[in-house]
């Protein structure tokens, strides 16, 4: 059975006395019990099926279940395949980067990001390279100053953590 079957009650397995019940065209039938509302699926060999339980008093609808459900999951693996999965590639970048090596970085930054990843550019130091740490924040700006029309930065570096978080302008 699937999830969609074990949350909806059918038939025999809704609860109450009185509902309002809706054709399988859509039309309203009034306020029926429960057996008459059993009988008038079962005269057009189709099921009851609970709607909305809440109301007051609870609708009904009569329709083909098997169909309903079957509609139900093509609808989820629709949604499940329009679905796009953020990637976060991370690139860490050294206080006394080279020039070159950091052109080298800064190119599969955009690589990243023209495949529609987000890119953490993170700044590591060691050692004494941790008393200068406006250098370390003065490359994270460079860096985010080069990709100033082409990418957004969503978050910037705070006190501990120097990091950059970059994404595509849409």
């Amino acid at each position: 059975m699937s999830a969609i079957s074990d949350k909806i009650r059918i038939n025999e397995k809704i609860k109450g006395k009185e509902f309002r019940i809706i054709s399988n065209s859509g039309e309203q039938m009034g306020i029926m019990t429960a057996a008459e509302a059993l009988e008038a699926a079962r005269r057009e060999n189709l099921d009851l099926v609970e709607i909305s339980p809440n109301a007051n008093p609870p609708v009904c609808k009569i329709m083909d279940f098997g169909k309903y459900k079957y509609e139900q999951t093509r609808k989820a693996k629709d949604a499940k395949k329009k679905q796009k999965q953020v990637v976060v590639k991370e690139v860490k970048l050294r206080t006394r980067i080279d020039t070159h090596d950091l052109e080298t970085k800064i190119n599969s930054i955009k690589r990243f990001l023209e495949k529609d990843n987000k890119v953490k550019v993170t700044l590591v130091q060691f050692g004494r390279e941790r008393s200068y740490e406006e250098m370390g924040i003065e490359l994270l700006d460079d860096v985010a100053s080069q990709f100033e029309g082409f990418a957004e930065v969503e978050k910037r570096y705070k006190d501990a953590q120097k990091y950059l978080m970059l994404s595509l302008k849409k």
